[in-house]
């Protein structure tokens, strides 16, 4: 099994001890928190597969903790724990971007049953994405086999660094691209001096892009990069 690497958010301190040793039973690599803003803390450092909730925690509630992570990430999946069974809430946690929803008690088959369905249903996505000849970005279309940027009517030629950097750009659009992985993946090691290169190139490939003032590639700091869609 892939080693997915998950974050569960749990204030009872019995419940989320069982559930991260179930979970790492099962081969996850698992990160434990206690409250909604160690929860927030430890997923701007850390780059998880999928976030586990728990809906009533002190310090920021599940519903808040989610909200925040989706101004950050909006792909990463949630599942929300809740003792609440009212319709009202399983229809907030879907406003502020669940995947899923399960009421205490629970199984940790069925909850594992879940997870992997999301997991899967996640990678299959990528892996499409991934295989698109041409992409919508913006006013932007990209066509990374050809190595062409186009809008209105002109076509700008990449290099194969600006053209497979802008790739995992689009792929991971609103999402963070986290710098020592784009290194490895096109420089072939994280080396400062790669890093340099990189930051070269990202200034060019901002520049390609100022046209259209509703795209934007932002620093996130400690990380790597974000390219964001503004609505």
């Amino acid at each position: 099994m892939e080693n997915f690497k998950l974050l569960v958010v749990e204030d009872d301190p019995n419940l989320g001890t069982i559930l991260a040793e179930y979970l790492r039973a099962k081969h996850y690599d698992v990160q434990l928190r206690n409250n909604g803003q160690e929860g927030f803390d430890a997923f701007a450092k850390n780059d998880f597969d999928l976030i586990i909730l728990d809906v009533m925690m002190p310090v920021k509630d599940g519903f808040s903790l989610a909200k925040d992570i989706r101004k950050l990430n909006q792909k990463v999946p949630l599942i929300f724990l809740t003792a609440k069974s009212m319709k009202e809430d399983t229809i907030e946690g879907f406003k502020v971007g669940a995947d899923d929803y399960i009421t205490k008690p629970f199984s940790m088959e069925e909850l594992l049953l879940r997870i992997n369905a999301i997991l899967r249903r996640t990678k299959q996505d990528v892996m499409e994405r991934e295989q698109l000849k041409e992409f919508t970005v913006g006013k932007f279309l990209f066509k990374p086999n050809e190595q062409l940027l186009i809008a209105d009517g002109e076509e700008k030629k990449l290099t194969s660094k600006e053209n497979e950097l802008l790739k995992l750009l689009v792929i991971n659009q609103n999402s963070v691209l986290e710098r020592e992985s784009a290194l490895n993946a096109i420089w072939g090691d994280d080396s400062y001096f790669n890093s340099r290169s990189m930051d070269v190139y990202i200034t060019k490939l901002r520049k390609y892009l100022r046209s259209d003032e509703s795209l934007e590639i932002i620093n996130v700091h400690g990380r790597g990069f974000k390219l964001i869609l503004k609505s």
